[in-house]
């Protein structure tokens, strides 16, 4: 089998190396690509915004399965390109990636097929919007969503009404998300731990991957901007058997089962952001992809190959209940640009690369980085996770950070917290 990984980020590096070590995987292509992927795929240009471009360099290269890592092709309808043409695309239609691309629509849709999520509001207008939290419909903190794609960034937990309005106004007055911030939803926020759930889908049936945790602030302790994650950990203590199976069947099941009936039915990786609240698990946000970092702690975890499960998922004929994984902990810890996820200098050399990658029980997966003649350098706000694995949380975490510490770059930013909510768990 030749496969495509679409992507650039360390998500697609994992996917490319995760991919590449399996038998029965003759190559794997990487587009974009990294610095990073370059060292387990054949890396080749592509402007991941043309689905036709992703579609044309699949069938140059005469591609078995193409796997999407980020959501912005299936937000775009790059599925549907492929599906046209005959080929095989790993990941949600168009219409089905709208669980991600329009948080109005998720909320409206989890609302027809009565999934546990926070009451909410959809406003098209400012004025609207703005009415919304002058009249606390939902209390405070109340949370501020942009409608659209956001990068990771079109969230605020507003503690009070003037933060609320400043949000609003950012989103919707001020296009700081463009198109993505006409539209806004206002919702009651829930409170609990948070969770992330992963499964394989062929528009039937869910394949559960092992679940796990990210931490999204810029600082210890979940303080500062929200980024698009500093650092992951798996498994997640927090989901027990029964979480699981209540996520399963008050979730993920009414939502292939819901979409299925709307002509959507769902062929991809589906991720359920969840809160943890004392009613029992309800929906923070769905993505149509794997999440970045936590598919860093995930798919390294993964013993079954991976290739055959997407391939059926993608054909609607997955012939398997298991994904065997192993139990030991994985910790990720992101290396992010100083200043992230504001501005940040790139074109920074990197050193301790190959010191780090020759460590037992450390995986490096490069995000914002690019080969410059024999040197590896920045070129975006999160440029490397460094995993480590171990016998327990504190193993891994002690791992992952004393690999960390080998690698060096100007302004290197690191929350040194990462892992620790499982040891508390």
């Amino acid at each position: 089998m030749k496969i495509l990984v679409v992507g650039s980020g360390a998500r697609e590096h994992a996917l490319a190396w995760k991919l590449g070590r399996e038998a029965g995987v003759r190559e794997v292509v990487c587009a974009p690509g990294n610095a990073g992927t370059s060292e387990v795929a054949r890396a080749l240009d592509l402007d991941m915004s043309d689905p036709a471009a992703v579609l044309a360099l699949a069938e140059a290269e005469d591609i078995d399965l193409t796997v999407v890592g980020p959501e912005l092709p299936l937000a775009l309808g790059v599925q549907d390109r492929f599906a046209a043409a005959g080929r095989v695309l790993f990941g949600p239609s168009q219409a089905a990636a709208r669980l991600e691309s329009s948080k109005a629509f998720a909320k409206e849709f989890m609302q027809r097929h009565e999934v546990p999520t926070a009451r909410f509001a959809v406003h098209d207008t400012a004025e609207g919007a703005l009415a919304s939290v002058a009249g606390e419909q939902f209390g405070f903190p109340v949370v501020v969503k942009a409608d659209g794609l956001a990068a990771g960034k079109g969230v605020t937990v507003a503690s009070d009404r003037g933060s609320a309005e400043a949000a609003i106004r950012e989103a919707m007055l001020d296009d700081r998300f463009g198109d993505a911030g006409r539209r806004v939803v206002i919702e009651e926020c829930l409170v609990g731990p948070e969770a992330s759930y992963f499964a394989i889908c062929d528009g039937r049936a869910a394949l559960a991957l092992p679940t796990a945790q990210d931490h999204k602030r810029a600082y210890d302790d979940d303080q500062g901007p929200n980024t698009g994650g500093m650092g992951a950990f798996s498994p997640s203590p927090l989901v027990t058997p029964a979480v699981e199976r209540r996520i399963r069947e008050e979730i993920v099941g009414p939502v292939l089962e819901g979409l299925a009936a709307e002509g959507a039915a769902y062929h991809g990786f589906l991720y359920v952001g969840l809160m943890l609240t004392v009613d029992g698990p309800k929906v923070i946000e769905f993505n149509v992809r794997l999440g970045d970092p936590e598919a860093q702690v995930v798919l390294p975890m993964v013993e079954d190959s991976l290739a055959p499960m997407l391939a059926a998922a993608a054909a609607g004929s997955l012939s398997t209940s298991v994904c065997r994984h192993t139990t030991d902990p994985h910790v990720g810890v992101v290396l992010a640009s100083g200043g992230y996820p504001g501005a940040y200098a790139k074109g920074l050399p990197i050193s301790g690369l190959d010191q780090t990658a020759e460590q037992e029980g450390v995986l490096v997966f490069h995000a914002g980085t690019r080969l410059d003649g024999d040197s590896v350098v920045t070129t975006g706000g999160r440029v490397l996770t460094v995993v480590g694995r171990g016998a327990d949380y504190g193993a891994a975490i002690a791992r992952a950070y004393a690999a960390e510490q080998c690698v060096t770059f100007t302004d290197k930013q690191v929350r040194t917290d990462i892992g620790r909510k499982a040891l508390r768990s």
